[in-house]
């Protein structure tokens, strides 16, 4: 495993464990600032966006794991192929909702030398 793999495989395990510990400014430094997320059901969305999803829901709780089917790193761009399940609790619910799919995401190196998320495509939906 190269370095660069190394280290895409760890922001996603971190991206994992700041969504359980509600951390969304961790979650938010992992993403590059012009950042797209495209999600079933609604038009692409940015980093903006998706801070303010985070912050219109304080005390959700969220469980989950994400295993890389893929990840393939061509110089300063990446893509993974992901599978994630989730189990995300709203507050004062007594059962989660469940959600599995797939993602695809394309990282890229800033010149600093880290990965961040530039462009993702989510197909999670709820779990049968």
């Amino acid at each position: 495993m190269t370095d660069d793999e190394r280290a895409i495989r760890e922001l996603v395990n971190t991206w994992m464990s700041a969504s359980k510990a509600g951390d969304t400014q961790t979650v938010l430094s992992l993403m590059a600032d012009d950042v797209v997320f495209m999600v079933p059901g609604q038009g692409p969305f940015g980093k903006a966006a998706f801070a303010a999803a985070s912050a219109a829901q304080p005390g959700m709780s969220i469980e989950g794991k994400a295993d890389i089917v893929e990840l393939q790193v061509f110089g300063e761009w990446a893509f993974i192929r992901n599978h994630i399940e989730i189990a995300v609790t709203p507050p004062g619910a007594s059962q989660p909702v469940q959600r599995a799919g797939y993602t695809l995401t394309l990282l890229r190196k800033n010149a600093d030398g880290r990965w961040q998320l530039a462009r993702d495509a989510n197909l999670v939906a709820a779990k049968a």
